[in-house]
């Protein structure tokens, strides 16, 4: 790895090898793993480092404030990102939010701003939903958005359930839940984060502000037929889901493709029991679909679950649908949108379709995002990238738009 050429690039360096996954390529660093431990130690040495005192809430947020006045914190200005990924994901995704945070403190005391409100960094637990299946699980639960009981019962692809793995980290599963006293402290939020499409590419600009996130979910389908010997077993006396689910996971791209906009993946397929010479019992497939109108995509995936009825039974075999997460789309904050681009002089609006968990609290308190430019155009994949120039470059554009709020 080349050295850092910039102060965020050196933040990100120090960082570069924890969580590499040598089967995947890229990194895999699920939340409460001893890669994503290592990355939130990392975090609040560099908070402690600047004379902050990092605090883990009990939703398992990180919170640390700079706060020289000692104000009140109810409606502090506040900027933050995840520190998990998904498997075998890029080193930008979560990370660059949070190095750019800490540069642009860096950045304002440079500059002698004396805030007015105080400024607030956060690392939100489990963004990706990687683990227990549903996207920006800490955000959800300090907003409300999910319940801690269901939280509290998810369980990883090991078996692990959310409480049992979120108490071996330090946390009191009793404790998990909606929290009007944090919330009150997000006065605004504004979250920086890698550009996950080639927007920013295609328009020559190293930084953008989003306009909107697309409405997006996760279904789960569960596809049963009979287990049975691969050997021994006729073609004809088979009820095999795995040939039922690969005819779904081919339907969702023709519903798809059907309705103009939609975005439909099957990013995950399991088979139970999972033996070469074993027809399967029981598939597990994981859809993902995102649409700007919400109705579309109920629309779509209720097309899916029909076509997945139909196929399911033209091989002897049954189907179950549960929703595990929906976001519908969220515009974000337009004052204070052109609030940020006014301050940047007039840079780029983007629309993105990734989650994020600026999106999650946008419902509850004005809220912003910021995208620093990929090159490659590619992200949840080892080739997500970001120059050192490109993420110094936001993080000046962070400390600017934190020095315009918090006057």
């Amino acid at each position: 790895m080349p050295e850092p050429t910039t102060a965020t690039g050196g933040l990100l360096a120090a960082i570069a090898g924890t969580g590499r996954d040598a089967v995947r390529g890229g990194y895999s660093r699920p939340v409460f793993s001893t890669a994503e431990r290592d990355l939130v130690s990392w975090y609040e040495a560099e908070l402690t480092a600047r004379g902050l005192e990092p605090e883990i809430d009990r939703n398992g947020i990180v919170w640390a404030w700079w706060n020289p006045a000692g104000l009140p914190l109810e409606g502090a200005v506040v900027t933050g990102s995840h520190l998990d990924s998904v498997p075998g994901g890029g080193a930008f995704d979560g990370p660059l939010g949070l190095a750019s945070a800490l540069r642009a403190l860096d950045l304002l005391r440079g500059r002698g701003v004396e805030p007015a409100r105080p400024l607030g960094l956060a690392v939100f637990p489990e963004e990706e939903g990687s683990r227990f299946g549903v996207a920006c699980l800490g955000s959800r639960l300090l907003t409300g958005a999910v319940t801690a009981e269901r939280a509290l019962n998810l369980t990883d692809p090991d078996g692990n359930t959310f409480a049992d793995v979120a108490r071996r980290a330090g946390l009191d599963p009793a404790g998990f839940g909606r929290d009007e006293e944090a919330l009150a402290r997000i006065g605004t939020f504004v979250e920086l984060h890698v550009e996950q499409g080639r927007g920013l590419v295609d328009l020559d600009a190293p930084v953008a502000v989003a306009s909107s996130i697309l409405g997006h979910g996760r279904w789960r389908f569960s596809v049963h037929g009979q287990g049975n010997h691969a050997g021994t077993t006729l073609l004809d006396d088979r009820r095999d889901p795995l040939l039922a689910a690969s005819r779904v996971v081919v339907a969702v791209r023709e519903v798809a493709a059907a309705n103009p906009g939609a975005r439909a993946t099957v990013g995950r397929l399991q088979p139970v029991p999972g033996g070469t010479n074993v027809i399967a019992s029981r598939v597990d497939l994981w859809l993902d679909v995102r649409h700007p109108d919400d109705a579309v995509t109920a629309a779509v995936v209720a097309e899916i679950s029909r076509r997945a009825v139909e196929l399911a039974a033209g091989e002897g075999c049954t189907v179950q649908v549960r929703e595990e997460s929906l976001s519908p789309t969220v515009d974000f904050d337009p004052a204070l949108a052109r609030r940020l681009g006014a301050t940047l002089g007039g840079v780029p609006a983007l629309a993105t379709g990734a989650g994020h968990d600026a999106g999650v609290l946008a419902a509850h308190v004005p809220t912003a995002m910021l995208f620093t430019r990929n090159p490659t155009g590619v992200s949840h994949s080892p080739e997500e990238f970001c120059t050192d120039d490109d993420a110094e470059a936001g993080s000046v554009a962070l400390a600017d738009v934190l020095a315009d709020l918090l006057r």
